[in-house]
């Protein structure tokens, strides 16, 4: 059986024997030449770290050298395609004996969310470069821990937001209508309408798949059964490892809607309002969802649906064309940027005549690498605190609706009604719901808390149950060490 080491004590004391000669932890770390290979170690390689393998392996002078996976058959299959083409790979199921490989420069991680700041507050620590996949956090404390272990220990670290590196496309399209083409912005409005069935309903506990060590799947979450059908993939929609479509599909689009707007900092005021809706299931996550942003200048306006268009369809509903986009309302017109990973946008006339395109992308671990070779995290096209900031917009709507009451549509009505372009969000949910059969009298929606929060110590004011949100309870040795 492979030992399992507390990183936590290994690094603390790794600190103290640094500080007494003077070092970082991180100064120990193999300096590259301007030509010389980077090391990749790729960590969660079922479903996205496939992807995270291929995309490195792709970059010159770049090589996948290590791979980790809690699963024993997906690590066994990977591995093996790895030595049928005659490359030598490093296989670890713990994550923490990978961040031990000191021949490894960078970290990659595709795992669920719950696993993400940790690994990049451990990657750090180790003084690897790292590569986060979105969202960056499960909560918004362990988002910014993130952000400050890449500062303490100067490490370069680049969030999977892939529209980020849209520079002639998505980059030009947004200082364009933020210099004043369109007129004033009056709104930012993040759509994610993407189809979510039911995940089915379970009468107890669920046996684990085998070949998985379950106690590092769960890792920083509860070691709780598995409530579930499937562990795989569905861990999105319960609380301890998932944020829903605000945290997996959304932030993408969130990212962009927060980049439209220019705005650094968390909003001073949220609320979301919506429910799980059209069956009954394990999950726990919202899957009909307005959450409201609501920033000095312009709101930010994000709405979740999982239902189709109506009852028995397959086909989802579009508002202005899409049913995945961002779309910036401005005085003069609007700004549309499509789709799951966009590479361009389009701006329109208060008519709706197109009246300016953009189009354009880069590789996004292409950057990254450019990035660990100049040591300029200025070189990002996504750093660390961007990825933070949006997912942490997620986090915080999330938040209010957990919070929330149930209420019945006039109750809701009546508490947005002073908000920019809410009612109207909320009315399009209502006739959404009742294409698809669900009555709000008998099946009410939650009305989320209105939360006020403070931007720059990025805690609620006056709300400890919502504070306590922030974080979670986390199960040694899992803990997301605090850095200063």
């Amino acid at each position: 059986m492979t030992r399992r080491v507390d990183r936590r004590s290994f690094l603390k004391a790794s600190v103290a024997g640094a500080a007494a000669v003077g070092l970082s932890l991180s100064s120990g770390r193999r300096v590259l030449g301007a030509n010389e290979e980077i090391r990749v170690g790729v960590i969660g390689i079922r479903g996205r770290g496939a992807d995270h393998i291929k995309g490195f392996g792709a970059v010159p002078g770049v090589r996948v050298a290590a791979i980790c996976d809690c699963d024993a058959n997906v690590l066994d299959t990977v591995a093996e395609r790895f030595r049928s083409q005659g490359q030598p790979i490093a296989t670890y199921t713990d994550a923490r004996k990978l961040l031990d490989n000191k021949d490894l420069d960078v970290v990659a991680t595709a795992t669920p969310n719950h696993w993400h700041s940790l690994i990049a507050v451990w990657g750090c620590q180790a003084g690897k470069d790292v590569y986060v996949e979105k969202p960056v956090s499960h909560n918004v404390w362990e988002g910014r821990q993130a952000v400050n272990a890449a500062r303490r220990y100067d490490r370069i670290v680049q969030t999977g937001t892939q529209s980020r590196s849209s520079r002639e496309g998505v980059a030009q399209a947004i200082a364009w209508v933020r210099s004043g083409q369109l007129g004033k912005i009056l709104a930012a409005r993040g759509i994610c309408y993407k189809r979510r069935d039911s995940i089915g309903l379970v009468a107890g506990p669920q046996p684990i798949p085998s070949g998985i060590d379950y106690d590092l799947w769960c890792g920083p979450a509860p070691l709780d059964p598995l409530m579930r059908k499937n562990l795989h993939y569905d861990w999105h929609w319960v609380w301890a490892t998932g944020n829903g479509d605000l945290g997996n599909q959304g932030i993408h689009q969130m990212d962009l809607a927060r980049w439209s707007l220019g705005v650094d900092h968390l909003s001073p005021r949220v609320w979301s309002v919506g429910g799980r809706f059209g069956y009954v299931d394990d999950g726990q996550t919202a899957n009909t969802q307005i959450v409201f942003h609501d920033y000095p200048d312009a709101p930010l306006i994000f709405e979740v649906r999982g239902l189709p268009d109506k009852t028995d369809s397959r086909n989802m509903d579009q508002f202005l064309g899409s049913n995945v986009g961002v779309h910036v309302h401005c005085e003069g017109g609007r700004l549309f940027i499509p789709g799951y990973a966009a590479t361009g946008a389009k701006a329109y006339d208060r008519d709706g005549k197109e009246i300016m395109a953009w189009s354009g992308t880069e590789d996004h671990f292409a950057n990254f690498i450019r990035a660990v070779r100049s040591r300029r995290r200025e070189d990002l096209h996504a750093d660390i605190l961007e990825g933070h900031l949006s997912s942490a917009l997620c986090h915080t709507g999330n938040i209010s609706y957990r919070l929330g009451k149930t209420a019945t549509g006039d109750e809701i009505a009546a508490r947005i009604r002073a908000d920019r372009d809410a009612t109207d969000a909320w009315q399009r949910m209502v006739e959404h719901l009742r294409a698809n059969q669900v009555d709000l009298a008998t099946t009410p929606a939650t009305m989320g808390a209105v939360l006020r929060m403070d931007p720059q110590t990025e805690r609620f004011v006056d709300n400890e149950q919502a504070n306590q949100l922030l974080t979670r309870d986390y199960r040694e040795p899992f803990r997301v060490p605090e850095i200063a």
